[in-house]
């Protein structure tokens, strides 16, 4: 069995590429390293079974060298901090781009040759939500002409590509809406909350809250965000073509809670907290209803939050720490 992952030497799609491998996959791995890291996936070129192609999914169709039987479409830049050169924000038309043109590329191949396809969507479709929390009928409350639209909208017409590709194609296509991962592989310098805040800490500088805090985000341990997806991917479900599933975490913390906890793991720090002006358009609660996944394929998140986050910031004590 062969997967293609585009965004595959991204932080959630590497953990995908291992996960794929230890299982016995074969695994092509497609990133243009716009968001992605080569460090991410540098052991697993050892693999036999791992190969990698640098190249841009919305660049051109795919041939088909890149077909599979299954087809994970996790590539996009994902941080919303307007102030790094990796985020969504300083890479809109990218974003946009990869989250339509580069879709489509992926759902032809499987039109193709067949095979399940999955786009990872994300929670950021909800946009700042009037309903809490969100259930994968809310339909949501964004702005088509904000900041952040080049990320959110790009998300919502992917979700409408890959019914079209269903309904007309008969593409056999699996929806997952991302809530806010982490865990290790996550770039230091992306410009995402956890990032910041622990290579802050690691480094004694101020941690740097957008706004007052008390805005609040849920997170899911990137190992339970995988075991979701491989099963929406691989359930037997009638109905699983096309059926939205939330996945994330519903423990809920604010911002402020969560930088409290990195400095309490952190105990040599001699950081502080420092205020900043919020963000534009950045939702003020995100806290995902996974009644549905639950109910459905039997998953939860199960990883404990404050074990997760030691991981995490052993992971970035290696990655940071100079040599």
């Amino acid at each position: 069995m062969r997967a293609l992952v585009t965004g595959g030497a991204g932080f959630i799609g590497s953990h995908l590429c291992h996960q794929l491998l230890v299982s016995g996959w074969s695994v092509i791995c497609l990133d243009n390293f716009a968001s992605g890291m080569h460090r991410s996936v540098a052991r697993l070129l050892e693999h036999p079974d791992f190969r990698l192609v640098e190249r841009d999914v919305s660049a051109g169709p795919l041939s088909d060298d890149f077909r599979a039987d299954r087809y994970f479409h996790l590539a996009s830049p994902a941080s919303p901090n307007p102030y790094t050169p990796r985020s969504y924000m300083a890479q809109p038309l990218e974003t946009a781009m990869v989250n339509s043109i580069g879709l489509r590329h992926v759902l032809d191949l499987a039109h193709r040759h067949g095979g399940r396809a999955l786009f990872a969507s994300t929670s950021e479709i909800y946009g700042d939500p009037l309903e809490h929390p969100q259930r994968e009928e809310y339909w949501g409350n964004v702005s088509s002409t904000g900041p952040r639209s080049c990320y959110d909208e790009a998300k919502r017409f992917g979700e409408a590509l890959s019914m079209i590709y269903l309904r007309k194609y008969a593409v056999d296509v699996r929806l997952i809406r991302i809530f806010n991962t982490y865990g290790p592989n996550m770039d230091p310098e992306d410009g995402r909350m956890l990032p910041n805040f622990i290579t802050q800490a690691l480094s004694n500088r101020p941690l740097t809250i957008y706004g007052d805090g008390h805005y609040t985000r849920s997170l899911c341990y990137v190992q339970d965000l995988l075991e979701g997806m491989l099963a929406v991917m691989e359930s037997e479900r009638p109905d699983a073509g096309g059926r939205v599933y939330n996945l994330g975490n519903p423990e809920e913390h604010t911002i402020l809670e969560y930088a409290k906890m990195v400095l309490e793991l952190i105990p040599s720090s001699s950081s502080t907290i420092s205020y900043l002006p919020p963000v534009p358009d950045d939702p003020s609660r995100r806290q995902p209803d996974i009644s549905r996944a639950r109910s459905e394929l039997e998953w939860e998140p199960r990883m404990p939050l404050r074990e997760g986050l030691a991981r995490t910031i052993d992971y970035f004590r290696e990655v940071t720490t100079p040599r």
